[in-house]
């Protein structure tokens, strides 16, 4: 009942009689004014008139499941419908992973406001305090072949990038193949994590842990790392974020779906992309080299010209990929 008198309070332009929402939940006013109770300790700034009703004027960072679900309500079909909300979890890829085997609905979302064993790409750790940033995980049930699901990991840093340009506006780019870049710094990192059968996929689950309302960083990686709330200089909400990346997401994967590739968004990828129509030093197992940088196929495999003006393509999961001077 909190999520649905959140959601009707949140879209009204007016005050809501307790009346109205008694007969709309069936209700008593008791049971209303408890309700408003929990909304305000959550931090929503909630205006009680007499004769008039209740409505918010305002809230805080304000992240739970309540929120999340009131925001997500009919903005996407399946995307975030059915949130998992924790105040701590281990992981929020394990998690998913575990419901995935669990047997839980395409789109399902996991979020969590603190991690204790966030990882990142190639195993490395992932710092994961409260109350800063979002760590959330979606996890999928692909009808495509095994060999498409990696394309998904450029399709969500896609639709990070785009939902963050609309929440922030600011010039959120992507360094290939998905980490999210802001003036230089890194900003986001995805990481997808799969289960399949030889021709099958049973699940995929892919988490993004983004820097939101973060201070300060430890000093090993301040020069290439930032938040939100550094660029910004101000608080951020973190709840309406992860309802604009359900809603960009479930776009493009249903796009993906149909198309099986990245044609469709592959020229405005490029236009994100940092890297693109820059110098770049390509970090593999065997060899390292200076290249140029010319944007993705429609794979998502980076191409890149050589100094000898030969072109390849460079896969992800075999190389890293730094600007000659530095991250970018």
């Amino acid at each position: 009942m909190k999520t649905e008198i959140l959601k009707l309070l949140r879209e009204s332009q007016d005050y809501v009689s307790g009346q109205q929402l008694c007969e709309t939940f069936g209700v008593s006013r008791t049971a209303v004014w408890k309700v408003m109770n929990q909304l305000k300790e959550e931090g929503y700034e909630v205006e009680a008139v007499r004769n008039r009703g209740y409505r918010i004027v305002g809230s805080a960072d304000v992240m739970t499941q309540e929120e999340l679900e009131s925001l997500l309500d009919g903005r996407t079909k399946w995307a975030g419908q059915h949130v998992v909300y924790s105040d701590e979890i281990d992981s929020t890829n394990i998690k998913a992973k575990q419901l995935g085997e669990e047997g839980a609905s395409h789109g399902t979302l996991v979020v969590a406001d603190m991690q204790t064993a966030g990882r990142g790409r190639r195993g490395r750790g992932w710092d994961s305090p409260s109350g800063s940033s979002i760590y959330m995980s979606i996890m999928l049930r692909p009808k495509f072949p095994p060999v498409k699901a990696p394309m998904l990991t450029i399709v969500m840093a896609y639709s990070v990038a785009r939902a963050l340009r609309t929440c922030t506006g600011l010039d959120v780019q992507i360094k290939w193949p998905n980490d999210i870049i802001l003036n230089g710094k890194k900003i986001v990192g995805i990481l997808t994590e799969m289960s399949t059968e030889i021709d099958y996929i049973n699940h995929v689950v892919i988490g993004v842990g983004i820097n939101v309302n973060t201070e300060t960083f430890p000093e090993e990686i301040a020069d290439k790392a930032t938040s939100l709330r550094i660029e910004i200089g101000e608080v951020q909400k973190r709840a309406p974020i992860v309802a604009e990346i359900m809603s960009e997401f479930e776009k493009c994967y249903e796009e993906f779906e149909k198309q099986e590739d990245l044609s469709f968004i592959q020229e405005e990828y490029n236009k994100l992309l940092v890297n693109c129509g820059k110098d770049v030093c390509i970090l593999g197992a065997k060899e390292s080299y200076q290249a140029h940088a010319l944007g993705i196929n429609e794979t998502g495999e980076l191409i890149v010209r050589r100094e000898d003006g030969s072109k390849e393509t460079v896969y992800a999961g075999e190389v890293s990929v730094r600007g000659v001077y530095g991250y970018v």
